[in-house]
């Protein structure tokens, strides 16, 4: 099994908290099928992930100011981070990243066409983020090395792009989908993550959009595998003033909030099923036995 996934399946539940009572109704579905062709550096970038439990999305006017910006977040704790398409010199940015942590999962999100989508990951970007579902991108993302996280807003939605995801994995039993609901705020929040769960509790979701770092771990529990934080690590005050300190510094927080959400959920279903919790959770994830 991927190193990253068994290190976390193999710590005791001793070292956990105590769940509080309003995990009971959680459930753990981190990953299903998506659009992701290699199950070597694609499964690394969803095991982070889900493992974090945070995305930093990062836009910004400058090159040097994304650099230095994202440079602090990742200091801070932060292992998956995006950095919007439109941002100055983005590719560039990315490429010095990836150089400085390349163990760490980088992306480039607001990716609209197939043609951003190829240079993001030619800049060695790991996943793509979509604030739509891009059907150029989910059409040739089986060729390309980077998972692809469609954005989706309805039931209806959720489902298209899940359904795509699913034909593409009997043609290729590698590839696997993850969705984001965006703008989950606007939509109704944690109760909106919540209501979608039920009837798609095999569907993998990201919440993005007007989280902070509080709700964090709300929204774990009402059943996203992760959550999106932007303004909330790169807040306007900060990102003006470069304010590297305080970036890090919420960036820390926010890292230490979602895997403590993550944690959370592990153990409840460590304590429920014992032994069998690796089980469920693959099964959950649906991940072909071949990639282990």
């Amino acid at each position: 099994m991927d190193m990253g996934v068994s290190s976390l399946w193999s710590l005791s539940p001793l070292s956990f908290p105590q769940l509080s009572p309003k995990f009971k109704s959680s459930r753990v579905c981190c990953a299903s099928p998506s659009f992701f062709p290699s199950p070597t550096t694609t499964h690394k970038t969803l095991t982070l992930i889900q493992n974090s439990g945070v995305i930093a999305c990062l836009r910004a006017n400058s090159a040097e100011l994304a650099y230095e910006a994202a440079s602090a977040a990742l200091r801070g704790g932060i292992t998956v981070l995006e950095i919007v398409m439109s941002t100055p010199g983005v590719l560039q940015v990315l490429r010095q990243l990836v150089q400085d942590h390349p163990s760490l999962a980088l992306g480039v999100g607001t990716v609209l066409n197939i043609g951003d989508a190829k240079n993001a990951i030619n800049a060695g970007a790991k996943f793509l983020i979509s604030p739509a579902s891009v059907k150029d991108i989910m059409d040739d993302i089986r060729d390309l090395e980077a998972l692809y996280i469609p954005g989706v807003m309805t039931p209806t939605e959720i489902l298209s792009a899940y359904a795509a995801g699913a034909k593409v994995v009997k043609t290729l039993h590698s590839l696997f989908t993850l969705t984001k609901v965006y703008p989950v705020s606007a939509l109704g929040g944690i109760r909106y993550i919540s209501a979608l769960k039920k009837p798609f509790p095999h569907i993998p979701m990201v919440a993005s959009q007007g989280i902070t770092v509080d709700s964090i771990g709300d929204y774990i529990s009402a059943g996203a595998t992760s959550v999106v934080l932007s303004d909330a690590i790169f807040n306007k005050d900060a990102m003006l003033g470069k304010k590297f300190t305080a970036i890090h510094n919420i960036a820390h927080l926010a890292a230490l909030k979602g895997k403590e959400a993550v944690t959370l959920i592990f153990t409840y279903h460590w304590e429920s099923y014992g032994s069998s919790i690796e089980f469920e959770l693959l099964s959950c994830r649906d991940l072909s036995s071949e990639m282990y």
